[in-house]
Protein backbone atom coordinates (compact mmCIF):
# COMPACT_ATOMS: atom_id res chain seq x y z
CA UNK A 1 0.00 0.00 0.00
CA UNK A 2 0.91 3.75 -0.46
CA UNK A 3 1.29 4.50 3.03
CA UNK A 4 0.64 8.10 2.09
CA UNK A 5 -0.60 10.61 4.91
CA UNK A 6 -3.71 12.86 4.33
CA UNK A 7 -5.01 15.61 7.14
CA UNK A 8 -8.13 17.16 6.85
CA UNK A 9 -9.97 20.22 8.75
CA UNK A 10 -13.62 18.81 9.07
CA UNK A 11 -16.19 20.31 10.72
CA UNK A 12 -17.49 19.96 13.89
CA UNK A 13 -20.51 17.16 12.47
CA UNK A 14 -18.03 15.49 10.21
CA UNK A 15 -15.93 15.11 13.78
CA UNK A 16 -19.07 13.83 15.71
CA UNK A 17 -19.67 11.28 12.81
CA UNK A 18 -16.47 10.10 13.12
CA UNK A 19 -16.74 9.34 16.74
CA UNK A 20 -19.91 7.71 16.36
CA UNK A 21 -18.68 5.39 13.78
CA UNK A 22 -15.96 3.92 16.36
CA UNK A 23 -15.75 0.69 16.44
CA UNK A 24 -17.51 0.07 13.07
CA UNK A 25 -14.72 -0.13 10.49
CA UNK A 26 -16.87 -0.18 7.34
CA UNK A 27 -19.27 2.95 8.89
CA UNK A 28 -16.09 4.55 9.32
CA UNK A 29 -14.76 3.91 6.12
CA UNK A 30 -17.34 5.06 3.89
CA UNK A 31 -17.20 8.64 6.46
CA UNK A 32 -13.39 8.73 4.87
CA UNK A 33 -14.23 7.90 1.51
CA UNK A 34 -16.89 10.91 1.98
CA UNK A 35 -13.93 13.46 3.17
CA UNK A 36 -11.62 11.98 0.70
CA UNK A 37 -13.73 12.09 -2.24
CA UNK A 38 -15.29 15.94 -1.54
CA UNK A 39 -11.32 16.76 -1.29
CA UNK A 40 -11.85 20.56 -0.01
CA UNK A 41 -8.51 21.51 -0.95
CA UNK A 42 -8.55 25.00 1.28
CA UNK A 43 -8.69 22.22 4.33
CA UNK A 44 -6.44 19.56 3.81
CA UNK A 45 -2.57 18.92 3.76
CA UNK A 46 -1.03 16.00 2.71
CA UNK A 47 2.25 14.96 3.32
CA UNK A 48 3.23 11.88 1.53
CA UNK A 49 5.44 9.64 3.63
CA UNK A 50 6.86 12.33 6.14
CA UNK A 51 3.61 11.44 8.59
CA UNK A 52 6.63 8.83 9.85
CA UNK A 53 9.52 10.77 10.46
CA UNK A 54 6.78 13.40 11.69
CA UNK A 55 5.70 11.87 14.48
CA UNK A 56 8.36 10.34 15.52
CA UNK A 57 10.24 13.46 16.37
CA UNK A 58 7.48 15.14 17.62
CA UNK A 59 7.27 12.44 20.19
CA UNK A 60 9.62 10.20 21.71
CA UNK A 61 10.98 9.07 18.28
CA UNK A 62 8.59 6.21 18.62
CA UNK A 63 5.82 5.14 15.85
CA UNK A 64 3.23 4.48 18.57
CA UNK A 65 -0.16 5.72 19.36
CA UNK A 66 -0.69 7.88 22.03
CA UNK A 67 3.35 7.97 22.47
CA UNK A 68 5.31 11.48 23.90
CA UNK A 69 3.96 14.74 25.16
CA UNK A 70 0.57 16.66 24.50
CA UNK A 71 0.00 18.78 22.73
CA UNK A 72 3.01 17.26 20.22
CA UNK A 73 1.14 13.43 20.67
CA UNK A 74 -1.73 14.68 19.03
CA UNK A 75 -0.49 15.73 16.05
CA UNK A 76 -0.31 12.89 13.80
CA UNK A 77 -1.13 9.43 15.06
CA UNK A 78 -3.00 10.31 18.34
CA UNK A 79 -4.85 10.92 20.81
CA UNK A 80 -7.47 9.07 19.17
CA UNK A 81 -7.26 5.78 16.54
CA UNK A 82 -10.91 5.18 15.23
CA UNK A 83 -10.55 2.55 13.04
CA UNK A 84 -9.97 -1.23 14.57
CA UNK A 85 -8.24 -2.98 11.52
CA UNK A 86 -4.70 -3.12 10.70
CA UNK A 87 -5.08 -1.75 7.21
CA UNK A 88 -5.79 2.04 8.29
CA UNK A 89 -5.35 4.64 10.21
CA UNK A 90 -7.61 7.23 11.23
CA UNK A 91 -6.88 9.70 13.76
CA UNK A 92 -8.97 12.53 14.84
CA UNK A 93 -8.05 15.81 17.04
CA UNK A 94 -11.05 17.36 18.47
CA UNK A 95 -11.26 21.30 17.64
CA UNK A 96 -10.22 21.96 21.21
CA UNK A 97 -7.03 20.25 21.05
CA UNK A 98 -6.39 21.36 17.74
CA UNK A 99 -6.05 25.12 19.21
CA UNK A 100 -3.18 23.79 21.34
CA UNK A 101 -1.60 22.08 18.71
CA UNK A 102 -1.78 25.03 16.34
CA UNK A 103 -0.26 27.32 19.28
CA UNK A 104 2.88 24.44 19.66
CA UNK A 105 3.27 23.73 16.03
CA UNK A 106 3.86 27.40 15.56
CA UNK A 107 6.73 28.07 17.61
CA UNK A 108 8.77 25.15 15.88
CA UNK A 109 11.63 26.55 14.12
CA UNK A 110 13.59 25.19 11.10
CA UNK A 111 16.39 24.62 13.46
CA UNK A 112 14.80 23.22 16.75
CA UNK A 113 12.64 20.49 13.88
CA UNK A 114 16.64 19.51 12.70
CA UNK A 115 17.82 18.39 16.25
CA UNK A 116 14.67 17.18 16.92
CA UNK A 117 14.81 14.81 13.63
CA UNK A 118 18.72 14.13 14.29
CA UNK A 119 18.28 13.33 18.17
CA UNK A 120 15.45 11.43 18.37
CA UNK A 121 14.39 9.98 15.25
CA UNK A 122 16.18 6.17 15.18
CA UNK A 123 18.46 6.23 12.01
CA UNK A 124 16.88 2.34 10.92
CA UNK A 125 13.35 3.59 11.17
CA UNK A 126 13.42 4.08 7.05
CA UNK A 127 15.91 3.30 4.19
CA UNK A 128 15.35 7.00 3.75
CA UNK A 129 16.99 8.37 7.06
CA UNK A 130 18.97 11.31 6.27
CA UNK A 131 19.75 15.17 5.38
CA UNK A 132 17.34 14.28 2.28
CA UNK A 133 14.73 12.59 4.32
CA UNK A 134 14.85 15.59 6.91
CA UNK A 135 14.48 18.61 3.92
CA UNK A 136 11.32 16.44 2.61
CA UNK A 137 10.15 16.21 5.81
CA UNK A 138 10.20 19.73 6.88
CA UNK A 139 8.69 20.13 3.94
CA UNK A 140 5.58 18.62 4.48
CA UNK A 141 5.24 19.81 8.33
CA UNK A 142 5.07 23.03 6.72
CA UNK A 143 2.08 22.44 5.08
CA UNK A 144 0.47 20.61 7.99
CA UNK A 145 1.33 23.64 10.58
CA UNK A 146 -0.42 25.81 8.33
CA UNK A 147 -3.38 23.10 8.37
CA UNK A 148 -3.74 23.31 12.24
CA UNK A 149 -3.41 26.92 12.28
CA UNK A 150 -6.43 27.48 9.65
CA UNK A 151 -8.75 24.72 11.44
CA UNK A 152 -7.62 26.16 14.96
CA UNK A 153 -9.48 29.31 13.51
CA UNK A 154 -12.38 28.08 12.02
CA UNK A 155 -12.86 25.67 14.86
CA UNK A 156 -12.47 22.62 12.79
CA UNK A 157 -11.48 18.88 13.86
CA UNK A 158 -8.61 17.57 12.33
CA UNK A 159 -8.43 13.93 10.63
CA UNK A 160 -5.75 11.87 9.95
CA UNK A 161 -5.62 8.88 7.32
CA UNK A 162 -3.51 6.91 6.03
CA UNK A 163 -3.37 3.49 4.34
CA UNK A 164 -0.91 1.15 5.71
Amino acid sequence: MACRGVFFAITVDQGDAFFEAYGNDGRLMELVEAVEEAWDAPNLAECDKAWDAMHRLLTDGQLAYGNGQYPFSHVVLGPRQLHQGDDYIVSLVAPNEVEDVAKALGDLTKEWFEERYRSVVPADYALEYGEEDLEYTWAWFQSVRDLYRKAATDGRAILFTVDQ
